[in-house]
Parts: C-alpha cells; sequence; structure tokens
C-alpha cells in the first residue's frame, strides 16, 4: 500500500504551465496591440534650437524638408504639391493625429510656408514645428 501511496503523490506533484503560458501570451498580445511605435520622417534633419521647445508625445504625421528642400513624409520623398494629398490620406488612416514638420536649417523658408500651407488645406490644424532644446 505504501508504494501506491508514492506514486499518486508523485504524479500528483507536477506543474502545469498552460494556464500559465495563456496568460503571459494574452499580456504580449495586449502589448503589441497598444505600444505605439515611433515613426521617423526617414531622413536626418539638422533642426534648429529653440529655448521654447517642448517634447511632443504624439505625432503620427512626420514630413521632413531637407537642406536641398526636398520633402519626405513616412520616408518616400515627395513632391511638394502631393503634400496635401498624402497628408489626407494619413488623417483619413487616423483622424485624431497631429502633424509635425521637420525642418532643416538650410531649408529655405519659401518651401516651408508651401509646406505648412498644403497641410492645413488637408484640413489639420495641430501642426507643430520640430526643434532642438537648447542649453
Amino acid at each position: 500500500m505504501a508504494r501506491r501511496h508514492r506514486r499518486i503523490e508523485a504524479e500528483d506533484s507536477e506543474v502545469n504551465l498552460t494556464p500559465m503560458l495563456d496568460v503571459v501570451f494574452i499580456l504580449l498580445i495586449f502589448f503589441i496591440v497598444t505600444a505605439s511605435f515611433v515613426k521617423e520622417a526617414g531622413i536626418e534633419v539638422n533642426k534648429p534650437d529653440a529655448q521654447t521647445a517642448e517634447k511632443q508625445e504624439r505625432a503620427n504625421i512626420l514630413v521632413a524638408i531637407d537642406r536641398h528642400n526636398q520633402v519626405w513624409v513616412n520616408r518616400r520623398r515627395i513632391d511638394i504639391r502631393a503634400v496635401t494629398a498624402n497628408v489626407q490620406r494619413l488623417l483619413a488612416e487616423n483622424p485624431q493625429s497631429s502633424v509635425v514638420i521637420q525642418a532643416d536649417q538650410k531649408s529655405e523658408n519659401g518651401v516651408f510656408v508651401r509646406v505648412m500651407d498644403n497641410i492645413k488645406l488637408a484640413g489639420v490644424d495641430n501642426i507643430a514645428i520640430a526643434a532642438r532644446e537648447s542649453n
């Protein structure tokens, strides 16, 4: 009888890991779905310094102007006349989006104004201008 009792104890002492793996898998899915991914404009821009620069928490649409006055949206170089259509498309995907313009210090002011005007024509009121915090 002692042997049968020991076998039953040995079989009952195994830990079932299936519920724990289910919970870990559900948490993993939750974190992947709720994570906000950082988007970059796709080019390196030398931003001007500003003493009043603030960190933008959520910027879903990034428009960049490089030193050669080329316009970039989502790592794609586009014509300046296509800014409105591209921003409207991105805004349709996420209506709560805000736009950040990253303009290089050496880009022309006229190109910056045209890009900003095209973004406003796309229906975006929340436009921020990227700058580095000066010390």
